[in-house]
């Protein structure tokens, strides 16, 4: 099923054909590609935690949405009415969900062909997450399509920068990525069940399934982590998950303020939406995390704010006339806005989540 989905988007070229998107210029916000030490992650030892690895792969085998990706007639119209500033922000948002979930399959295909011979656990679950992470890209190129544009992922595999990240930071970030995921999907459904005047495109009806898939790949990556003892029990652990926490929101935070526009075409508050899917993935960090932030701290998210109000005179600068020192020049007191908010967003008092340990979230 996966091929019948995504192999006709992944056969690609050098060059781009007709009707295909230039994919966007890549950028701090955009998704990125990855890659890993594939010898250190076979050699993982996984015992402490086998029972729940087992556990989440049979889920994973069941395959709960083996028919769920499936385009019915509801997709069959001409969708020109959806025009202007809600046309571009729903086809940017399409298209970077397009692109991680793209990331993310290629990550898992090329982990599971590593593991093969070396971990059959690992290299079967890492093939079912490329499943889902497939049938995810393939639906979501599908939708752009019905706006004349496509990715063409094959071109993306060839020509994207592939970015080193040690096997624990993979963990990390593919941990938070699938959880915060969740909570986006979950809480865009949850408000248009609400209020289905905003469902201004069919692709919304398949959000609460497909959030499903994320939070099990989430509990995957979290039995993953928790078998590690130094991912969660030193010191040095709780700086690297307070980092990690913390350039995940800010990236949230960033990407959906200036994504607003597509927020408000489908009814929501782009601000309280970050707030919640912030809290809540914070609140789910519980579960694999030794620590995790104080979101209700009162200078934390004034401190976003101020973030998000530098990216957008960085996008402002970037986009005006000028030469690229002259540029670069203006740039610099906003990034050193960035960089001084998240060192104070970093200092900030943290939660110890060990002593939650065993409770029922």
């Amino acid at each position: 099923m996966v091929n019948s989905i995504a192999s006709p988007d992944l056969a690609g070229s050098a060059t781009l054909r007709p009707g295909i998107k230039a994919p966007v210029q890549e950028t701090l916000l955009t998704p990125r590609f990855y890659t890993t030490d594939f010898d250190k992650v076979a050699q993982m030892d996984l015992s402490g935690q086998t029972t729940e690895l087992e556990s989440v792969l049979a889920e994973l085998r069941a395959d709960y949405n083996r028919h769920h990706f499936v385009r019915n007639a509801e997709f069959e119209q001409c969708w020109e009415h959806i025009d202007g500033e809600t046309r571009r922000a729903f086809i940017d948002f399409l298209e970077r969900s397009c692109t991680s979930e793209f990331s993310g399959f290629l990550l898992f295909k090329e982990l599971s062909r590593k593991l093969k011979d070396r971990n059959p656990l690992l290299s079967e679950a890492f093939a079912l997450l490329a499943r889902d992470e497939a049938r995810h890209a393939g639906f979501l190129n599908k939708a752009m399509a019905d706006f004349g544009l496509s990715l063409d992922l094959g071109y993306l595999t060839k020509k994207r920068t592939y970015t080193f990240f040690p096997p624990e930071w993979v963990i990390y970030t593919v941990f938070l990525s699938e959880k915060i995921g969740y909570w986006r999907y979950i809480l865009v459904h949850r408000h248009l069940e609400q209020h289905p005047e905003h469902r201004i495109y069919p692709l919304f009806r398949y959000f609460e399934n497909w959030c499903q898939d994320e939070n099990r790949h989430g509990d995957f990556f979290k039995a993953l982590l928790r078998s590690q003892p130094n991912l969660w029990n030193t010191w040095q652990s709780r700086l690297w998950v307070r980092f990690f926490l913390l350039t995940v929101f800010v990236t949230h935070t960033l990407t959906v303020l200036e994504r607003a526009d597509f927020y408000e075409s489908i009814g929501m508050d782009a601000r309280e939406y970050n707030k919640q899917v912030i809290h809540n993935t914070n609140e789910t960090s519980k579960k694999a995390f030794p620590s995790i932030l104080d979101t209700h701290h009162p200078e934390f998210f004034p401190r976003l704010e101020k973030c998000a109000i530098a990216n957008q005179k960085l996008t402002e600068i970037a986009n005006g006339q000028g030469f690229s020192l002259v540029k670069w020049l203006q740039k610099l007191p906003w990034i050193g806005v960035i960089i001084w908010q998240m060192l104070r967003l970093y200092l900030l008092p943290t939660i110890d989540a060990e002593k939650f340990r065993g409770q029922v979230y």
